[in-house]
């Protein structure tokens, strides 16, 4: 079996996935992603083909799967998203496509709240501050007592409510396939429409899944309707967010400060 490897996370993150994949004995093509059409369709087309894809979030589209086939059997994603792959046409085309939830929870929730609080403190100008020699001290935000908008209570929005619960936060949520149980065991408000969050939030932490549907979901009109001087984070994808927007609307103000580990391009 010839299996190509191509996600970044799975490369850089040690652990017993690296020896079960030697286990198997498969030759493992390596490039290091993500990695547009062009390059996915010139990996797929050379050595005789894959017959696995272990990816990220590098480009399936139509054209890669149909020029791997007959040899290609699975898509695997290490990850969760699957907003980068053609899945309609995977799945006309008979090939299998796997995700991996869970893998990340943990990590991308931590994350959120390292950027809660590096924005709330006001950690970046104060360290560019001392990095040059100066000491301006910028006074900075509580989070107990705040209220954290979550917008996606799956596995990671979840992990995050867990953690606002023990700053003492209020925890606001919206999601579609409501886990009744899971609120009521950490007091989490049930909004009913994701403007609802937006306009009642000091912080609010996008966890959605990217769709046709929410592209650029925050934008100039969203943005107003949230409180002068709240926060946005963005740990989900980044084309959610409409960049300029919410530059426009930092410098301006209007935002306190927005942090994420995504962006649209």
């Amino acid at each position: 079996m010839r299996i190509l490897l191509t996600t970044t996370s799975y490369h850089d993150t040690p652990g017993r996935h690296h020896e079960m994949l030697k286990r198997s004995e498969c030759e493992i093509v390596r490039e290091r992603g993500p990695l547009d059409e062009a390059k996915m369709l010139e990996l797929v087309q050379s050595g005789g083909g894959v017959d696995g894809i272990l990816h990220g979030d590098d480009r399936i589209t139509r054209k890669v799967i149909e020029a791997a086939l007959p040899r290609l059997k699975c898509l695997s994603k290490y990850g969760i998203g699957l907003d980068s792959v053609d899945v309609e046409a995977a799945t006309e085309l008979n090939v299998p496509v796997l995700f991996t939830p869970g893998v990340n929870h943990t990590t991308v929730a931590e994350h959120t709240f390292g950027l809660m609080i590096a924005l709330a403190k006001r950690f970046w100008p104060h360290i560019q501050a001392v990095k040059g020699g100066e000491w301006t001290r910028r006074t900075g935000h509580e989070l107990y007592g705040k209220t954290l908008g979550i917008l996606g209570l799956g596995r990671i929005g979840k992990e995050v409510a867990i953690r606002s619960s023990a700053f003492g936060m209020h925890t606001l949520a919206f999601d579609p396939y409501w886990d009744e149980s899971f609120a009521a065991e950490w007091h989490i408000e049930r909004a009913e429409a994701p403007e609802d969050v937006l306009k009642r939030a000091d912080i609010v932490s996008l966890h959605m899944s990217l769709g046709k549907d929410n592209h650029h979901f925050i934008n100039a009109e969203r943005i107003w309707m949230m409180k002068e001087g709240s926060m946005i984070l963005n740990c989900a994808r980044g084309a959610l967010v409409d960049e300029q927007a919410v530059a426009t609307a930092c410098r301006s103000g209007r935002l306190l400060a927005c942090g994420g580990d995504v962006l649209e391009h």
